[in-house]
């Protein structure tokens, strides 16, 4: 274990000698401790801060949360590892609050001290990188005529991530992400260039480019007998585009295609600034036999509102829930509640962010039926989708 900087911070002085001892034994540290909050910025400022602070929280004097709120101010704590005996639902409150202050969570040791535990928290800490390191992972945003010239050079590429059946992994639809194949960077992601190109209204070009792409991928899927629905995110500056519909329309009517086989996605958080046009939008959409789905949902604060105003028959659960259902008891209500109002209300639901088989089993034993995440699939390029779909197929 590379050395990290530990402060105990324990106001029982047996308790903390256990954990400070064993933390010695193992080579664990430079390592300081505190009896209390007091104490405990003193010891950080002294030692011009710490990495990590296995902070207890009830104490005599300043308690644990009031002494985080004063080191995350300070700059000088990076992350947290509680050392507490709270109940769950106190300890997520609590590992939330602590993220909220900036600070890193790595976990909770729980009482008494356990080496193994330790060790195991302690691992998950990341040293913040150099300025250099960070310079060279984040390369420069690319500029907007460099966008527009890979726009008009048919640069930027769909790609399609599977939406499966929870129950024995069929493809059940898939979600088209763009991806721009720059010529010097090399593949793209969204992050390198979407905020630009919403800075200066290009989504409405990008979008063109994925559906004409996405619709003729469903063309040949057809042909192929293998028909997939294809879902397209909608950015909330199109609806309020009275060419949208009609656009949408003429690409299916000259590709001879189903308007069912189309659904597209519109964050909730979107919806919030949508212009008040933009339910006619929806509706046309819905009018002309397309599906919509409400993303993220569950992510903002007006779901079940907005799920009355707007015609929507598909809800994609955010993956915020499924990452917290191992340490949050609460995601799992959640998520059984979210599967009981989309049949009460008679949409699909399709759970987003599943990585791992545990993930996937406990969705499926909450009533879960579709999933989408990289346990079953990351984004593929075309000619990558079509063979995914035949393997599919020949199962």
């Amino acid at each position: 274990m590379p050395e990290i900087s530990v402060m105990v911070l324990e106001d029982q002085p047996f308790q903390r000698l256990v954990a400070v001892s064993a933390l010695r034994k193992a080579g664990i540290g430079p390592l300081c401790e505190a009896a209390d909050g007091d104490e405990a910025l003193a010891v950080l400022k002294a030692a011009g801060g710490v990495d990590v602070a296995i902070c207890d929280l009830h104490m005599r004097g300043m308690d644990g949360l009031t002494f985080l709120h004063h080191a995350s101010q300070s700059g000088l704590l990076r992350s947290v590892i509680l050392s507490s005996d709270l109940d769950p639902i106190l300890r997520q409150a609590t590992a939330s609050m602590i993220q909220s202050l900036g600070l890193e969570f790595l976990g909770d040791l729980g009482k008494p001290f356990n080496l193994g535990r330790a060790r195991s928290l302690l691992q998950r800490y990341s040293r913040p990188a150099l300025a250099s390191e960070v310079a060279a992972e984040h390369p420069r945003t690319p500029s907007v005529s460099d966008i527009l010239r890979g726009l008009n050079n048919g640069e930027f590429e769909a790609y399609y991530q599977p939406k499966v059946d929870l129950a024995n992994g069929r493809l059940r639809g898939a979600e088209v992400l763009a991806r721009w194949n720059h010529p010097q960077l090399g593949i793209l992601p969204p992050a390198r260039f979407l905020s630009t190109m919403e800075a200066n209204d290009l989504i409405g070009q990008l979008f063109g480019a994925l559906l004409s792409q996405g619709i003729a991928l469903q063309r040949q899927l057809t042909q192929l007998r293998y028909p997939v629905e294809l879902a397209f995110n909608l950015h909330v500056s199109q609806l309020a585009s009275v060419e949208l519909v009609e656009h949408i329309s003429q690409a299916l009517e000259q590709f001879q295609l189903p308007a069912s086989g189309l659904l597209f996605e519109v964050t909730e958080s979107g919806l919030i600034q949508a212009p008040a046009s933009s339910l006619e939008t929806l509706l046309r959409l819905r009018l002309l036999g397309c599906g919509l789905a409400m993303d993220d949902f569950g992510a903002g604060y007006s779901s079940l509102e907005r799920l009355c105003e707007f015609p929507f028959n598909q809800i994609k659960l955010d993956a915020s829930f499924v990452r917290k259902l191992d340490f949050q008891p609460r995601s799992r209500a959640v998520i059984r509640s979210a599967v009981t109002l989309a049949q009460a209300l008679g949409l699909s639901l399709v759970v987003e962010g599943v990585e791992t088989p545990a993930q996937s089993q406990q969705l499926h034993e909450l009533g879960c039926t579709l999933a989408q995440g990289f346990l079953f699939a990351r984004p593929m390029p075309a000619k990558h989708f079509i063979s995914y779909c035949q393997d599919q197929n020949v199962q």
